[in-house]
């Protein structure tokens, strides 16, 4: 099954960062990456833009717009996803208190569709 591990934080957090303590988070990072990688078990990795770049893409009534923007409820934006095969949501949620702690907080969720059809999914 896939999971998928969210990345949430305060957008320019990270970059804000004493330089030694971003790299040594991205240090964290691409050591996961290299074991997810050698395990066979890692998927989509990707850091998002800031969110100034983001449309939104909404229905409304018949209408379809296209708004500037994430419309996002909160302060903490979606920044970046983790995409990785895990057994159960127990080893998927493992898997994410690996990540550098204290500048994220992680959402992890079971993916549908992904690597299969519909109807596999259920």
């Amino acid at each position: 099954m896939q999971y998928a591990i969210l990345i949430y934080s305060t957008e320019g957090y990270f970059e804000r960062l004493p330089e030694d303590e971003q790299e040594a988070a991205m240090g964290r990072h691409r050591a996961l990456q290299q074991e997810y990688g050698e395990k066979g078990t890692l998927g989509a990795v990707a850091k998002l833009m800031d969110t100034s770049a983001a449309m939104t893409v909404r229905k409304r009534g018949e209408s379809v717009m296209v708004l500037d923007g994430p419309f996002a409820e909160t302060k903490e934006q979606l920044l970046g996803l983790y995409v990785l095969e895990c057994e159960t949501m127990d080893d998927a949620i493992e898997q994410a208190k690996k990540l550098p702690q204290g500048m994220a907080a992680y959402e992890v969720r079971r993916l549908g569709w992904g690597g299969g059809t519909i109807a596999e999914e259920s």
